[in-house]
């Protein structure tokens, strides 16, 4: 998957590393509750950052409660390196607690113009569950594209608000 953004990797990294702007996306993402958990900020520019996102269980669709009781949380973890030679890149995982589900990942972040950058994506969805486990990787993958796209959306919107 690879995203667009209408700022350089310099303002795409700086927004990152902006408390605000996770705690502002956080509250825009659509879950019914959300939570910046933490925050590190490296003395060489890397950035880490964990948050907690839930759904209700009444907006999940079926095949998803047919297997998990309850509210939904996802965990998501994101190592940023710093800008080095004018691009960056992370590492993400992804977890439910208490569901055999598993995401990880790759971001790279690179120029693509004077004024824009692109960050691609490679991630890995694994969900242990006999029979329909692919189904629900399908789900969660789909939702990743769709997440991918509001996230690029929101950060170009900051980047052009706040930097």
């Amino acid at each position: 998957m690879a995203a667009e953004y209408g700022g350089t990797v310099e303002q795409v990294h700086r927004a990152f590393s902006d408390e605000q702007y996770w705690l502002v996306r956080l509250q825009d993402s659509g879950a019914d509750e959300a939570h910046l958990d933490d925050m590190v900020l490296d003395a060489d520019g890397g950035v880490r950052v964990r948050t907690t996102q839930t759904l209700r269980s009444d907006r999940l669709p079926a095949v998803v409660t047919q297997f998990h009781r309850g509210d939904l949380s996802f965990v998501r973890e994101e190592t940023w390196t710093p800008v080095r030679d004018g691009q960056a890149s992370a590492v993400v995982a992804g977890s439910i607690p208490g569901a055999p589900v598993a995401l990880t990942g790759d971001l790279q972040l690179a120029p693509t113009g004077a004024t824009s950058s692109r960050l691609a994506v490679q991630a890995a969805v694994e969900v242990r569950i006999p029979l329909v486990g692919g189904k629900i990787e399908s789900f969660i993958g789909g939702q990743l594209v769709d997440l991918l796209i509001a996230e690029q959306r929101f950060t170009t919107v900051w980047i052009s608000e706040n930097c």
